[in-house]
């Protein structure tokens, strides 16, 4: 498979859009190679701005500049800024997809979820798309890491805009993909073979048995706790926050992983992530971190008076749920040892992922058995 495949049709996709979403979406045919190096990929990159903008088709190439903003596991951001008559007229941002990530996310998914996203005034405008990935406007903020996340002002600024990203309505089916994906995912998992002798060594330590079993006991655990069921982002880690400190605005970026899900697993796949890539699980938010998160999650304009009640539910849920945020991510990463062509320790990830699940279990386990028995007894 070619490094620039198309992962669908640009014109189909910007006409669809058409129907229901407010502004004009550009497509462009062409496809960007993200492997290349900036220098390499900057005369593909103003090709494609200005095959999808006329208006910039006929600008000189140094109207143009181009840079590199990050590379996430998955994908590339590029920030082209244009400028006439020397000041800077526009600001873009270029979202380039990996090759192979199709196998793991479902663009289609994806598109239906940033069509609406945006249009509830979430993140970037989406203003084109191209074979291999998107335009949007950008972002004049920053990134936060995962240690920003548990300082209590922006923790509470976290929780506010999750309980309004979990009101949007999208339309097309309400199902929780949790399972379905965990499922999707197992099943890709557990028939891998790796060239190298050593990695597939390695592989051949998973019990995939073991995991099934864990799979099935946990599901059924956590459809106990009747989670109430939103639209989830599914991968809120520092990397997919932004803030802009001067005029005080949290975005929510990058909608992958987004669809209808459990609340309990948002928040705490949310929670999972103040770990970071290093997967430092003592920075997991103890009670009183949480307990402030879902004061200002479950009643944004008066914290102070959620009840111990509703505090308590919500904390057995997203612990429960945190177990499936490793089951979901371990496995993740045994599929992108295979797929992925970034340099990334894939399956080191999996056993850090599947061992914190271990860890925490008998725990979690225990804190949802007790809530269930005492509401039954209540």
């Amino acid at each position: 498979m070619g490094a620039e495949v198309k992962i669908w049709n640009p014109v189909e996709v910007a006409e669809q859009a058409s129907h229901d979403y407010v502004s004009k979406i550009h497509p462009s045919q062409l496809a960007i190679d993200p492997s290349l190096e900036l220098p390499h990929m900057t005369p593909l990159v103003l090709n494609m701005c200005k095959d999808m903008f006329k208006a910039w088709a006929d600008l000189d190439d140094s109207c143009f500049d181009i840079e590199k903003i990050s590379g996430g596991i998955t994908n590339l951001l590029l920030k082209v800024s244009v400028k006439q008559e020397n000041c800077i007229e526009e600001i873009i941002t270029i979202r380039l997809y990996g090759p192979n990530t199709e196998y793991i996310i479902d663009r289609q998914r994806e598109l239906q979820a940033t069509k609406f996203i945006t249009a509830a005034g979430f993140g970037a405008k989406w203003l084109g798309i191209f074979g291999n990935g998107m335009v949007q406007s950008f972002i004049n903020a920053q990134t936060l890491s995962p240690s920003d996340m548990r300082e209590p002002k922006l923790a509470a600024k976290i929780a506010k805009q999750l309980k309004r990203f979990h009101n949007v309505e999208i339309p097309g089916s309400k199902e929780p993909q949790l399972w379905n994906d965990v499922w999707k995912f197992f099943e890709k998992a557990s028939v891998l073979k790796f060239d190298d002798s050593e990695i597939q060594k390695t592989y051949e330590t998973i019990s995939f048995k073991e995991i099934h079993d864990e799979i099935v006991e946990l599901k059924g655990l956590c459809d106990l706790l009747k989670s109430p069921v939103i639209f989830a982002h599914n991968d809120l880690l520092s990397g997919n926050i932004m803030i802009n400190h001067e005029e005080d605005k949290l975005y929510f970026i990058d909608y992958e992983y987004a669809s209808y899900n459990y609340r309990g697993y948002d928040i705490g796949n949310h929670f999972a992530e103040y770990a970071g890539f290093d997967c430092d699980f003592d920075l997991y938010p103890n009670i009183n971190e949480q307990y402030h998160f879902f004061r200002h999650y479950l009643q944004p304009e008066r914290p102070h008076e959620v009840s111990e009640k509703d505090l308590e539910a919500l904390y057995v849920e997203a612990n429960t749920f945190s177990l499936a945020s490793h089951v979901f991510w371990a496995l993740w990463g045994v599929i992108q040892a295979k797929m992925s062509p970034i340099e990334f320790d894939y399956l080191g990830y999996f056993f850090l992922r599947y061992k914190e699940y271990k860890r925490q279990k008998e725990k979690y386990f225990l804190l949802a058995r007790t809530y269930l028995t005492g509401c039954k007894n209540k």
